[in-house]
């Protein structure tokens, strides 16, 4: 491939005899033109070069030489930067100046600069509060794949991998894979999908070749951020269109499943594309495009998290172990969630050995994620942007972006996404002490599906779970019949047998009846669970997930220091307002009946549109002593959303830096965080499970807040009846006996989680600026967690009545009339309501990473982390999730040129087993241990980069949450060709 057009060939030798020093004046503009070379006398590509205090900039092109046009009046101040080069500024005085300019090396990031701590550029070593920047270096260097994977590697990031479209990180412990505490920006818009709540950073964010850097934040942000801020975020910065101008292309291919488990080995390919272009320095665009498709990482762990030992399974039946355990409940598996009581029934009246032995949990057989979920996915994302000056410090900007997505992710269930889409539409004015930004996101889940409900409505299309129960007894009396009853020596065959029978003529994976009733029930719109009795029946209940919503966002800031002489003074403004499409299955319109809140109307609709909304505003006032030695920072921020009081959020820090390269940092600071659409508004029929959100009005008519019992608690409850013994098991006399077991929510009135935060760190460099040192320690203190508890609500009665007690005997059984041991009972609705646990959680921990340049650019650099939550004296109404290990790190080795345009990067990853907590599936976490490693090679007279890497280099599976995808090795090859056509 050729590097240049003629055309560009031609422009490059007009351009040669231009002098590479001086400035020329043009229509009263100045052509500012000259060479930027390294520490070794070679040109530069792709330094910038910007006039200080405007927006005025450019790039150099692959000789070292750049132009600029401009019309700021001398003098004036030139900012040279460049990727591993320590930056200059030049002093322009008049037309005689020289403009060659060599810039040094720098290894370390000791003068970098970042805008995410404090909203305003400050030095990252003088940074209030702790930050982590990835430059366009680092991230190159990087061995995984991608931008994104970049994050793995910082300081304190815990990574949840969810599909290989979608990376969630998270900072400082409660980690869930729909992180809701932690905020993901890209050029300040917020990439929290609303309706679906999940972050989408890496899904509609930048692409490979438009990433300039990222601003990592761990810990609270709330001052200045508002809601959604309060475990960290992340600022994913995109490159200048009148800096970064040229043609860009990206190409990668990779591999994956190399050993087979699962999926034949795979290929995998991404594509990208940019072009950029300036004009006079007035106007220039940019369009960025890609494509990624693979096949993605599967969640195969079939481990028991219901062992037959547990009093939710069958303890009296010593027999049923392992494979024969009657109420077996895999991690990805679905359809057979015994510990959520949802999918069981109750086998009555057994005897072994000639003995009565108590009541049979049996979980109904399910279906393995593997044959619910399409591993083809695929990730295409195009943004542009358009900007014009109005003045040298003032630019007027819209940017467009587009994603589209599949992939898996984690809410209450996993979500199969199957292109789902999210468009952004930012316009904004940005002038050297003010912003104005104002951003429209829009959603629409496309095609995508519950998992859950679509396992559910496979098996129930079968059968019901009485009808299912009977098939399951009748096969089981004949086999007793049969081999001379039921012993110890032949239970185990006999369960299995009579599984067997029972699931006789479901649908089965790989079949065509399999695929076709699959595709009707993710084509419709209902979750509830509603199939006939009737075996065979058509089914009716379905498990597509229909969700469609507007995000408006605006937000200005002003930094009023040059008007204020006392000291530096910011302030700023947003407001936010969710617009949701009721679905009749997810959110509702309220205003509705209950009982006609799922039906559509005439026109198809399902009612009003949902608006959910907040405001909020800060300041912030900074002030140096003692020469600048000491920096104090002081912000209050206030919020308000309409269905709770105001909060204010204040946040004081102090900077000393006895020294330019050590400086110690002190931060305290309070944050709250309004519940998330999803916890807010949510209305889901999930079978017989509604998960609701947190708002007390959603409750009227429903009667979860004051009169249900704990899921746990009829857990134990209903063990206890079913294992009284002889004919007792089973009956109202056991059920009343044990009414004590019952514990009665008495869930409180939900309000904004917060959370109160004290840091302190140090940032500093030793042995002439070749070592880098980042150390930190936190505490935090959570009250008003906001989490989900499942609960039940006795049809018709009372709780602490007997009738009450009564509806939660055999809680997968439907309203039954009397019989001779039980009474009639309406039995019990059930919800899955998000709302505040009644402990407060505090959590602490420290972080340190060492960077050391010990021999020309070879750099070694290691990080450690500790979190650790502190254990409480009584149980909560709802398990909160820590889910973070309490030791984790890493250990790089590497240097971007070994030899002249080879260079190299070794990261060894390891983090500690856990324990990982949801109400989807709760288990051991392993212990990782990873090598990823890279090799790249530049072509300079083509603009080309090679670079040959993989992670998890000798394949050794693992997962990163309970329940989560098992990730093996992915190798792969790339080729960058930057800068082409660049002026």
């Amino acid at each position: 491939m050729k590097p240049f057009s003629n055309n560009f060939k031609i422009a490059l030798l007009l351009f040669a005899l231009f002098p590479l020093t001086g400035l020329a004046q043009l229509n009263g503009s100045y052509i500012l033109s000259g060479k930027v070379n390294d520490d070794k006398g070679q040109p530069l590509i792709g330094a910038t070069v910007g006039i200080k205090g405007t927006t005025n900039g450019t790039a150099t092109d692959t000789s070292g030489k750049f132009t600029l046009t401009t019309n700021v009046k001398l003098p004036y101040t030139l900012v040279f930067t460049a990727v591993g080069y320590q930056p200059q500024e030049f002093l322009i005085k008049n037309a005689g100046d020289a403009l060659n300019i060599k810039l040094t090396t720098q290894s370390l990031l000791i003068n970098e600069v970042v805008v995410t701590a404090s909203r305003r550029e400050e030095k990252l070593l003088k940074s209030p509060v702790a930050i982590e920047k990835l430059d366009i270096r680092a991230l190159k260097q990087s061995p995984g794949p991608g931008f994104y994977d970049a994050l793995e590697n910082v300081k304190g990031v815990q990574m949840t991998t969810t599909s290989l479209t979608l990376k969630v990180p998270n900072t400082r412990g409660f980690n869930s894979p729909n992180n809701f505490r932690f905020m993901q920006l890209t050029d300040g818009v917020d990439m929290q999908s609303a309706t679906l709540g999940v972050p989408l950073g890496n899904a509609i964010g930048p692409t490979e070749l438009d990433i300039a850097s990222i601003e990592l934040t761990p810990g609270a942000a709330a001052a200045l951020y508002g809601t959604n801020a309060l475990n960290g975020l992340s600022n994913l910065i995109t490159k200048d269109p009148f800096r970064y101008q040229g043609l860009s292309f990206y190409h990668r291919t990779g591999v994956n499943h190399v050993d087979g488990i699962g999926i034949r080995p795979s290929v995998l390919t991404e594509d990208a594309l940019r072009y950029a272009k300036a004009f006079n320095d007035k106007f220039a665009f940019k369009l960025n495009f890609s494509y990624m498709q693979g096949q993605d990482w599967q969640s195969i762990t079939i481990a028991d998290q219901n062992p037959s030992n547990l009093k939710t399974a069958n303890p009296g039946y010593p027999e049923l172990i392992g494979a024969s355990n009657a109420a077996y409940d895999g991690w990805n598996k679905y359809g057979d969630d015994a510990l959520a009581g949802s999918n069981t029934v109750v086998i009555k009246g057994i005897t072994v050995n000639g003995v009565a032995r108590p009541n049979l949990t049996v979980a109904r057989t399910g279906y393995n994620e593997v044959d619910l979920v399409d591993p083809n996915v695929a990730n295409l994302k195009f943004d542009g942007t358009f900007a014009y000056k109005l003045n040298p410090t003032t630019q007027l900007s819209y940017t467009y972006r587009y994603g589209q997505m599949d992939g898996v992710f984690q809410r209450g269930n996993k979500i199969a996404l199957n292109g789902a889409t999210v468009q952004n539409h930012k316009l904004e004015l940005k002038g050297k002490d003010f912003l104005v930004r104002a951003y429209e996101s829009i959603e629409n889940t496309g095609n995508s599906y519950n998992v859950k409900p679509l396992a559910d409505n496979l098996d129930l299309n079968h059968a019901s779970n009485s009808v299912w129960g009977t098939l399951y007894k009748n096969a089981l009396t004949a086999y007793a019949n049969a081999n001379g009853g039921l012993t110890s020596a032949n239970f185990a065959a006999a369960n299995n047998a009579a599984r067997a029978a029972a699931d006789a003529g479901r649908v089965e994976p790989g079949t065509a009846a399999f695929n076709e009733l699959k595709k009707t029930i993710i084509g419709i719109n209902n979750w509830d669970i509603k199939s006939s009795l009737i075996p065979n029946a058509p089914v009716t209940g379905g498990a597509a997930l229909v969700q469609k919503s507007h995000m408006y966002n605006a937000e200005a800031q002003w930094d009023l220091t040059g008007k204020v002489k006392l000291f530096d003074l910011l302030v700023g403004a947003d407001t936010r307002i969710y617009q949701i499409i009721p679905d009749g299955n997810n959110f509702v319109d309220f205003s509705r009946p209950i009982t006609d809140r799922n039906t559509p109307l005439a026109d198809g609709s399902f009612g009003k549109d949902v608006y959910y909304k907040k405001f909020g505003g800060f300041a912030q006032v900074t002030k140096t002593f003692f020469d600048e030695k000491l920096k104090l920072f002081g912000s209050l921020r206030g919020d308000y959303n309409p269905y709770y009081d105001p909060k204010f959020t204040p946040r004081l820090a102090a900077v000393y830096s006895p020294t330019e390269n050590h400086n110690f940092r002190f931060t305290f600071q309070n944050g709250y965080r309004f519940p998330a659409l999803f916890e807010a508004l949510s209305y889901v029929n999930n079978g017989r499970v509604k998960r609701v959100g947190s708002l007390p009005f959603i409750n009227d008519g429903l009667g979860y807040l004051g009169n249900s019992y704990t899921q746990a608690s009829v857990a134990t409850f209903n063990a206890a009846v079913n294992a009284a013994p002889g004919g007792a098991s089973g009956t109202d006399a056991a059920a009343l006996a044990n009414r004590n077991l019952l514990q009665v929510a008495d869930l409180p009135k939900a309000r904004p989680e917060q959370i109160t935060s004290f840091e302190v760190g140090y940032k500093g460099t030793i042995l002439d600026n070749k070592v880098f040192i980042d150390i930190d320690a936190y505490t935090n203190r959570y009250s008003g967690f906001l989490g989900q508890v499942q609960v039940f609500v006795p049809n018709g009665a009372t709780v602490g009545t007997d009738a009450a007690v009564l509806a939660m005997l055999d809680i997968n059984r439907d309203p039954t009339t009397a019989t001779a041991n039980n009474a009639a009972s309406q039995g019990q609705s059930r919800y899955r309501v998000y709302t505040n646990a009644k402990n407060t959680y505090n959590n602490y921990g420290s972080s340190a990473g060492i960077t050391y340049n010990f021999y020309k650019r070879y750099t070694v650099s290691g990080n450690a982390s500790f979190n650790k939550m502190q254990a409480q004296a009584t149980s909560d109404i709802f398990v909160t999730g820590f889910n973070t290990p309490e030791w984790s790190g890493n250990l790089s080795v590497g240097n971007r040129e070994i030899v002249k345009n080879v260079g190299f990067n070794i990261v060894y990853k390891w983090q500690q087993a856990y324990l990982w907590e949801s109400p989807l599936v709760t288990g051991k976490v392993p212990a990782i241990h990873n090598i990823d490693a890279q090799v790249s090679f530049k072509v300079p007279q083509y603009n080309a980069t090679f670079k040959v890497g993989g992670t998890d280099l000798i394949n050794k599976r693992y997962i990163q949450y309970a329940g989560g995808p098992t990730i093996g090795a992915l190798y792969y090859a790339s080729v960058t060709l930057d800068g082409l056509l660049g002026k």
